[in-house]
């Protein structure tokens, strides 16, 4: 079951790279969830690739088509299945590299593992590719944490060196879905861009990081010894090709700092108890505190570079050498911004419905049985 992330609210992708399609089955939506297609499609909007110097010459059009599970706009029940063709495929650019594994890429050990059968155009199951699968999942749990206020923002904090300052959550809502970078700072991601330029006329790629929050998260998610919510997400986040690191609140700076330092001191706001400070990420002991939950993720350059680069040829068992072809992201973590987002939905929807915290939806009226 590897294809496979949830207890509750599950989901099954399937497709490769360059196959027919991506496709993901949704599993445990309750009947009545106002859901149309329009909905799903905004998500896989903001990950598809538009203008700006993170931007591939790949263009698919990335059209949502639902398979089963909503009718007259509302989810029935039965499992939700959805699908986005590929449309835009050139086998040709990885005909004479079948056998050359690309360094950074899963190439050799996916050869190993299902032995040379498996699908090597454009990394297959292994692509980012697969990730058209997670955002579309995701929109469906966003949905879902609506009805109980829990809102999910993800954004780029940093490419290659180049780090944005910290910001206010109103003004990356405000300022990050607005620029192609994914970047609430102007002035650091003016910055990334010209990195960027650089690194794509070398032929080469930058990495970066991404952070994600979520406010309103109910406190209580998660639980001891392994059903701990920053473990879940964090293997949701592994999930994503690319992503090499997972940390949350201070993360590895916390190694840095005296416990006096670390430690969240509880005080009353409100009428609520709440932390003054969130080095915990609104996570401890695996369970969510009712603070912001704050995860970064750290995200490698792009595997598939023009430069010529060092490899074997694993039919004729010699050394040579690999120049990359194709259609490549010189950096995908603007790309990867909603990918986070889904993945921490779909995580926090499976929590949320197994601690019966998200409320019945409604009964269409207009299908009401007389």
């Amino acid at each position: 079951m590897g294809n496979t992330f949830g207890k509750l609210f599950t989901m099954t992708v399937f497709g490769e790279s360059h196959g027919q399609c991506i496709g993901v089955i949704v599993d445990g939506c309750p009947a009545g969830l106002p859901l149309v297609v329009a909905d799903i499609q905004a998500d896989v909007e903001k990950r598809r690739a538009g203008p700006g110097p993170a931007a591939t010459a790949r263009r698919e059009r990335d059209r949502v088509e639902i398979l089963s599970g909503i009718r007259d706009g509302f989810t029935t029940g039965a499992p939700v299945g959805l699908l986005v063709r590929n449309e835009d495929v050139r086998d040709a650019d990885y005909d004479n590299i079948q056998f050359k594994p690309r360094p950074g890429h899963a190439d050799y050990p996916a050869y190993v593992k299902y032995g040379g059968l498996n699908d090597w155009r454009g990394g297959g199951m292994f692509s980012g590719r697969i990730t058209v699968a997670f955002v579309m999942a995701g929109a469906i749990a966003r949905k879902f944490l609506g009805l109980i206020d829990v809102e999910i923002v993800a954004h780029t904090v940093e490419i290659g060196g180049i780090a944005a300052r910290s910001v206010e959550l109103e003004k990356i809502k405000q300022r990050a879905g607005k620029d192609p970078l994914r970047c609430a700072d102007p002035s650091a991601a003016k910055k990334m861009a010209e990195l960027i330029a650089a690194a794509r006329a070398a032929g080469d790629s930058l990495g970066g990081i991404i952070e994600g929050v979520a406010v309103n998260v109910p406190a209580g998610l998660g639980g001891p010894v392994f059903d701990n919510l920053d473990g879940e997400l964090a293997r949701a986040l592994f999930a994503i090709p690319a992503v090499k690191g997972v940390e949350f609140g201070a993360g590895f700076a916390a190694a840095r700092l005296k416990g006096s330092q670390n430690n969240d001191p509880f005080i009353i706001k409100d009428g609520k108890i709440i932390t003054s400070t969130n080095n915990a990420g609104g996570v401890l002991g695996g369970i969510s505190t009712g603070m912001p939950l704050v995860v970064r993720v750290a995200v490698k350059p792009t595997a598939s570079i023009a430069a010529e680069q060092p490899t074997v040829d694993m039919k004729k068992m010699i050394n040579t050498t690999i120049k990359v072809g194709g259609r490549h992201d010189a950096c995908i973590v603007p790309r990867a911004v909603p990918v986070v987002e889904a993945m921490m939905a779909v995580t926090l929807c499976d929590f949320a419905l197994a601690a019966g915290l998200v409320p019945g939806v409604k009964l269409n009226e207009n299908r009401r049985a007389p």
